[in-house]
């Protein structure tokens, strides 16, 4: 039985999912206590359903939108952000709306992080593992007008740059 695009992306995605330290589940069979990162598939949303859905130490931290092997993801970016802000009330998160976001072919992946000062979708290598975004989201704020977006929530490496003094 030969596959779809789309579930040879989804197989591509698991596996690389799997490398970075993710335990794959399927939304209807959650064990959170598998793992420190754990990716649900199928999860449901206020916006509709997501490919995935990830959780680190119990908490849903971002999503995941697959798409078929070849397609473009710029125009993706728009499904995801809006998957960020559909998560139930009675979820935890640590941060609303979710702030780490991926849309992903299997072949090429891209990422946002909505702690920058200027989010965008960025081409990256593989899937982040579960402690790298767990650190991300332990950094300390820096001191922004109150507010402002950022305020309050941790501060990503870009904009502690634009926090740096002024050299002279």
């Amino acid at each position: 039985m030969t596959s779809t695009p789309e579930q040879r992306a989804r197989e591509n995605i698991d596996r690389q999912l799997a490398a970075a330290g993710w335990a794959v589940q399927r939304y209807r069979y959650l064990n959170l206590h598998a793992s420190r990162g754990v990716a649900a598939i199928e999860f449901p949303l206020e916006t509709g359903p997501c490919d995935y859905v990830l959780y680190v130490d119990r908490k849903v931290v971002g999503v995941i939108e697959a798409k078929k092997e070849g397609e473009t993801l710029t125009g993706v970016e728009l499904q995801t952000e809006r998957y960020s802000e559909g998560l139930p009330a009675g979820i935890p998160a640590p941060i609303r709306p979710l702030p780490f976001l991926y849309q992903s072919t299997g072949v090429e992946t891209c990422f946002t992080s909505r702690l920058d000062p200027e989010p965008r979708s960025r081409f990256v290598f593989n899937f982040h593992r579960p402690e790298t975004l767990a650190g991300w989201l332990e950094a300390e704020p820096v001191f922004l007008p109150a507010g402002h977006p950022l305020a309050d929530k941790p501060a990503s490496l870009r904009l502690r740059l634009r926090q740096m003094p002024v050299l002279e």
